[in-house]
């Protein structure tokens, strides 16, 4: 007797549905239908071009079904670009965001409709998803993890209504997607042509920020088990160095292509069209391991700086943890020095954009001429008007001029601050994911002495990027305003841990010495404050913080001495009235109780 039960089938599930719909429908019904049909054009041109069948839609939802999971991810990732596309290109009123849920399971047939958890559960990672997300169950993820070049990120496991068992689920950051298709055999990963992706030559590199590569570090340990743990450091690794945005990171499953495979660097370099290669070893040794480190310049066969790392292997995890982020820290500093090395060899009639703006930050690191820099970056803009990072470096300079507003140039403090709040709002907008537009933006704030949001704005750096080096420092400055000093000591350190080679001394050390001072620790104030003079024996402000900490030590003598010389080099300070006005703010009551104590009069 023939089976009377359901027909059933395995199918890749896509559910999406716009965020706010019916709110926008109260609004305006008619101009909301509209946009509703510019969009559902889009998500359903970029279904059926992957071979995919709606069999749901219901006012704003669409739910269709694929025969290859592959064919579903890319039929979502390409529709959310191209709504992100239009939005960008429309009204705030005229912008429409989408969630998507996507899951792989057991469905019913009946007729053309699909029933069953394989619907019920794409449509619960719908409803989970970031508005123009894509979330993504732990089945479908196994199954396209290897065979898609992007990156995917758990979001731990989620209870569903009316499901039985936890979903795993992951997600992907539509917003950092290339123009991904999918190759003709969905078993293998997928890549861009050299012709279409360039090559590695000096003439298409410095088109644009060059790409790095993790490659699978090497389990040198003879141990087959301990390959988890190297497997581990890579991804960790690719995952980090993600965050600082500068530089584009090649996606783990294209880097593990080379996983067990004798490799020539430039030949992976030229087939994977990056400049900069990061390969190292783990080798264990009962509770020991040495893990080793280092960055190439594959083009010039070039190490540009190794490390070693040797560990108790009491906390695997902990390691991992350790030796991935340092890693990370270490990379995109090390690659931005060598492209301005690189820059600065080149002709200058071959300048672009990228270039422009190098030069324009070896300049900034060497000569310190704010105005050549300028130059450099204002190129670099007109050349390619979404560089953040010009933005962001012209702000620098324009820092630089506002502190210098004490000496000569008052009259252009308002004229820098204004174009600094100016540019860094733009480095924002542009980049609204970079932590170092966010700590310009912090800076803009600062400026504006709207304290609070500086430290909101360095929060969210550090949730976008917490081991980036800047941004912990920054952030551990930023809550000296709320009086939080002890912990703004313990991001500071943690910043020369992350990046101990690119640290700027001086500045750390008279950071510190504002933490000590606000604790009253004028002991160590003044260690910190001797550093900053040993380095820069010409820092005019570091000889008056010294009188006040002298003084506060009760050494009063020496403290006159050290105020003299300080009023001796900024005439225009002749008081404590004048003081006020290029006093930090945030430790001043303490500074001018030291500097009262040393002898500098009130009026």
């Amino acid at each position: 007797m023939a089976d009377s039960g359901p027909r059933r089938k395995l199918a890749a599930i896509l559910a999406a549905d716009v965020v706010g719909f019916s709110k926008k429908m109260g609004e305006n019904e008619d101009r909301t239908l509209s946009n509703l049909k510019a969009c559902r054009s889009l998500t359903d041109e970029a279904i059926k071009l992957n071979h995919g069948r709606i069999f749901g839609s219901a006012g704003d939802s669409v739910i269709a079904e694929f025969a290859s999971p592959v064919d579903a991810v890319v039929a979502a990732t390409e529709f959310q670009r191209n709504i992100r596309d239009r939005n960008e290109g429309v009204s705030d009123e005229d912008q429409m965001l989408f969630r998507v849920g996507l899951n792989l399971g057991d469905v019913i047939i009946e007729g053309d409709n699909l029933y069953g958890d394989g619907v019920n559960v794409a449509a619960r990672l719908e409803a989970s998803a970031e508005p123009g997300g894509i979330t993504l169950s732990g089945k479908f993820h196994d199954e396209v993890s290897r065979k898609l070049d992007m990156s995917f990120v758990s979001t731990g496991e989620q209870v569903m209504k009316n499901i039985t068992s936890p979903v795993p689920t992951y997600k992907i950051e539509v917003s950092s997607l290339p123009k991904t298709e999918p190759s003709p055999n969905t078993e293998s990963i997928i890549e861009t042509s050299a012709e279409d992706q360039g090559s590695t030559s000096e003439q298409a590199l410095g088109e644009k920020p060059p790409a790095i590569i993790v490659l699978p570090f090497t389990n040198m340990s003879g141990d087959p088990e301990q390959e988890y743990f190297a497997d581990g450091i890579t991804e960790d690794i690719i995952t980090n160095l993600s965050l600082w945005k500068t530089f584009p990171v090649i996606s783990r499953n294209s880097s593990f292509t080379f996983k067990g495979e004798s490799v020539n660097l430039k030949e992976v370099a030229e087939k994977m069209g990056v400049r900069y290669i990061v390969e190292g070893s783990v080798r264990k040794g009962g509770n020991k391991v040495r893990i080793t480190a280092q960055l190439i310049d594959a083009t010039e066969d070039h190490h540009l700086w190794s490390e070693k790392w040797d560990r108790n292997l009491d906390d695997i995890f902990e390691v991992q943890d350790e030796v991935s982020s340092s890693v990370a820290a270490m990379v995109s500093p090390a690659v931005k020095v060598q492209e301005q090395n690189r820059v600065v060899r080149k002709q200058t009639k071959n300048m672009n954009a990228w270039d422009e703006y190098l030069q324009g930050l070896a300049i900034y690191n060497t000569k310190g001429d704010y105005e050549e820099v300028k130059k450099h970056c204002y190129k670099s803009i007109d050349l390619d008007p979404q560089l953040s990072d010009a933005y962001i470096l012209i702000c620098h300079c324009l820092g630089g001029e506002i502190m210098e507003h004490g000496r000569g140039k008052q009259d252009q403090r308002e004229v820098n601050e204004a174009e600094f709040h100016k540019k860094a709002k733009k480095a924002f907008e542009l980049d609204p994911k970079n932590p170092e537009a966010l700590i310009t933006l912090s800076h803009s704030a600062n400026i504006k002495r709207d304290y609070k949001q500086r430290v909101e704005l360095m929060k969210k750096a550090l949730e976008i990027n917490p081991n980036h080096a800047s941004a912990n420092f920054q952030y551990g400055i930023s809550i000296t305003s709320i009086g939080e000093f002890e912990k703004a000591k313990e991001y500071i350190f943690k910043s020369v841990e992350l990046n101990p080679i690119s640290i700027n001394e001086i500045f750390t050390s008279t950071c510190l010495m504002f933490c000590d001072m606000g604790l009253r620790d004028f002991e160590n104030a003044l260690d910190n404050i001797n550093k900053a003079i040993e380095i820069d024996p010409d820092s005019t402000g570091a000889l008056g913080f010294k009188a006040s900490i002298l003084a506060h030590l009760d050494r009063i003598e020496e403290a006159k001495d050290f105020l003299a010389q300080y009023q001796e080099k900024r005439p225009e300070v002749k008081n404590i009235s004048d003081y006020e006005k290029v006093a930090p703010t945030i430790i001043k009551e303490v500074l001018i109780e030291g500097l009262v104590k040393a002898g500098m009069p009130n009026e």
